[in-house]
């Protein structure tokens, strides 16, 4: 393998989160859960645990695929192995009218589904 190839493993892992951002911007919330584990776990970095499997994690989402507004722009990825890290502008609806909301996404892809997600969330802006 050439040292700027990306492996296999790096393909497919790549492959379910752009599914996952697919369905994202579908807000088809049901093919976006598929993408996720039955216990997959979703946390903010450096402060904690957010949901922990299929039905906390649609809990937490469900409001916000009602969204027709809500879009993720993928600015930049980083495949290796099963991480994916993505760098997106996500822009959605809020109180004051849209608004966009740069973020650092990092998905451990197990048997072809997420296992954990990993958020931080940057500067919100008027989109």
């Amino acid at each position: 393998m050439n040292a700027h190839q990306q492996s296999q493993i790096s393909k497919s892992s790549e492959a379910v989160v752009q599914a996952q951002l697919d369905a994202y911007n579908a807000r088809d919330l049901d093919a976006w859960l598929n993408t996720y584990s039955e216990n997959a776990e979703q946390f903010l970095l450096h402060t904690g645990e957010l949901a922990k499997g299929h039905e906390a994690i649609r809990k937490r989402m469900e409001e916000r695929f009602k969204d027709a507004k809500l879009h993720a722009h993928l600015n930049h990825r980083i495949a290796m192995d099963n991480i994916v890290v993505d760098h997106e502008f996500v822009t959605r609806s809020s109180a004051d009218g849209l608004e966009t909301v740069e973020m650092i996404c990092v998905y451990e892809v197990h048997a072809g589904k997420i296992m954990k997600a990993t958020f931080a969330f940057g500067q919100t802006r008027p989109a």
